[in-house]
């Protein structure tokens, strides 16, 4: 599933920066109205974004190119690692799991799931946006392993799913009202770190 929105173009006129914004916008709007992936259409985004269909298709391959970009703005670029300590990073990118720098993103989230479930494209779509931030996280736990920081053996792909799950199910589905998620990244990867780190 490629994005074509920053393929090389042909010469000729440039091309809309505002479109762009906009047709990415129309596509967020619709899909927190309730749209579901399935039922929404190039039509209705043109539309929605007064623009033509061609429009978008000089832009995208596709719907799913189009939804895989637009999804992307929304959850926005995962924090860097400061590089200081495996314990600041990990506190940091942790506390940005199931964080969205668009309100959008509240009622569009929860709704990609049953999707992901069902349809095998979509969860390619998902894992595409996810991917790259587990790839931050796991570089962390690799040169925590490299600088002695962490223990040779730990199983990096269980240690990812261990600091990560507990941020995911408390701000998707508030599984427990009594903790504090404001302190919880920081009490999640120590709780960790006190059986992955070096001894």
């Amino acid at each position: 599933m490629t994005s074509t929105a920053d393929a090389p173009r042909p010469p000729g006129r440039p091309r809309s920066v505002r479109a762009d914004e906009a047709i990415i916008e129309a596509t967020l709007d619709l899909l927190a109205e309730g749209s579901t992936i399935e039922a929404i259409s190039v039509e209705a985004i043109a539309a929605r974004a007064g623009v033509g269909k061609a429009t978008i298709y000089r832009r995208w391959a596709g719907k799913d190119a189009l939804l895989h970009d637009a999804l992307r703005t929304l959850k926005g670029e995962p924090p860097q690692p400061s590089g200081r300590s495996v314990r600041e990073d990990l506190i940091a990118l942790v506390g940005a799991v199931g964080q969205n720098i668009d309100p959008r993103a509240a009622k569009i989230m929860p709704c990609l799931v049953p999707n992901v479930k069902r349809n095998a494209e979509h969860y390619a779509l998902y894992q595409s946006i996810v991917e790259p931030r587990r790839a931050v996280m796991r570089e962390v736990l690799r040169r925590g392993i490299r600088d002695g920081e962490l223990r040779p053996d730990i199983d990096v792909e269980v240690t990812l799913a261990l600091i990560t799950g507990p941020l995911l199910i408390q701000r998707m589905l508030n599984w427990n009202p009594d903790l504090d998620e404001t302190t919880l990244p920081a009490r999640v990867v120590d709780q960790v770190l006190a059986g992955i780190q070096a001894r």
